[in-house]
């Protein structure tokens, strides 16, 4: 084993293979890197030994599947995050048996890891009253009010990832004919969604109180910065729960700034647009993704469900035939 030979590798794999020469998503580094570091930290505790002076052949494939393991148990990481993990380090480890070609064995049996298979539930979503109990729930005689009102609006209306909203600059907003927001989504692929009238509208005024200002961002944040994470799940849960003081449905669902994404996608389903247009609006990478909607409208089951001729069926109410399995039957 070279000490310090894992380090090199590492380096390597992030600035020649991820930024260099595959040129990949800026929230693809923050991920790999998350992994790798809780990856090193494991390794400290589990063999000693300083993340600097690892090998490569360190990464065995029972190393890694106990560090997989402990993140179901000791971090509580669901079986998609664990997946997420193990995306990682394959993409390392495919780098690696290229520049380290004497590890070609080890390397291939820690390929071998296989995912782990996860229930898929169906997708939340909002349905139109509640779309509208959130929408009344903003206070828009404050700036943050109104700010939150037209992001609501336009994160429901657009289906945009949270990435791709609070990245949005005015300048990426179009009003007039063809009105439309451009963004930069997942694989660094361009695309613009459009934008309803009412959108148009409320965009339109939003638009003219930032000129005020010097914001950047369409979304920012009190200081002028872009907005966090947290801080939209925080103002969408805010909302909400003052929501659910008017529509009970949103109390048993626990909304999120993708529950407003898949929100979009509903209501495009459900007014009869294609699969192939939903997944071009939300910048799916395959069709077949959108399939998760389908699987959660109730309604369009229904739909189908009146269109079949029922079988005629009477009910009819059993009778034993024996009087002793009529005693057992009630107990």
């Amino acid at each position: 084993m070279q000490t310090g030979e894992l380090a090199a590798l590492l380096e390597a794999f992030f600035k020649k293979r991820l930024i260099a020469q595959r040129r990949v998503s800026p929230h693809t580094i923050p991920s790999y890197r998350d992994t790798f570091r809780l990856l090193l930290m494991f390794a400290l505790k589990r063999l000693g030994r300083a993340p600097s002076k690892m090998g490569l052949a360190d990464l065995n494939a029972p190393f890694l599947s106990d560090f997989l393991d402990g993140l179901e148990s000791a971090r509580n990481n669901k079986a998609r995050t664990r997946n997420l993990r193990l995306t990682a380090v394959r993409s390392f480890l495919r780098f690696a048996a290229l520049e380290a070609p004497e590890h070609s064995d080890l390397i291939q049996r820690a390929l071998a890891i296989p995912n782990k298979r996860c229930a898929r539930p169906l997708v939340d979503f909002l349905t139109r009253p509640e779309i509208e109990a959130v929408l009344a729930a903003v206070d828009r005689t404050t700036w943050i009010g109104r700010r939150d009102y037209v992001l609501l609006l336009v994160a429901m209306q657009t289906g945009l990832r949270l990435s791709e909203l609070t990245a949005l600059r005015p300048q990426d907003v179009t009003l007039g004919v063809g009105a439309h927001v451009h963004c930069l989504g997942k694989g660094r692929k361009e695309r613009g969604t459009p934008l309803t009238k009412a959108a148009v509208k409320v965009l339109a005024a939003w638009l003219m109180e930032l000129a005020r200002g010097s914001g950047i961002f369409l979304f920012p944040s009190l200081s002028g910065g872009r907005l966090s994470a947290d801080a939209v799940q925080d103002l969408v849960s805010k909302h909400v729960s003052l929501a659910r003081l008017q529509c009970p449905s949103l109390v048993r669902k626990r909304v999120t700034p993708h529950v407003l994404r898949h929100t979009a996608a509903m209501e495009l389903m459900q007014a009869g647009v294609d699969r192939s247009m939903i997944a071009l609006w939300l910048g799916h990478e395959d069709i077949n993704t959108t399939q998760i909607y389908l699987d959660a409208n109730l309604t369009l089951k229904a739909e189908s469900l009146a269109k079949v001729r029922s079988v005629d069926a009477k009910p009819t109410r059993f009778r034993p035939d024996d009087r002793l399995l009529g005693f057992l039957n009630t107990l």
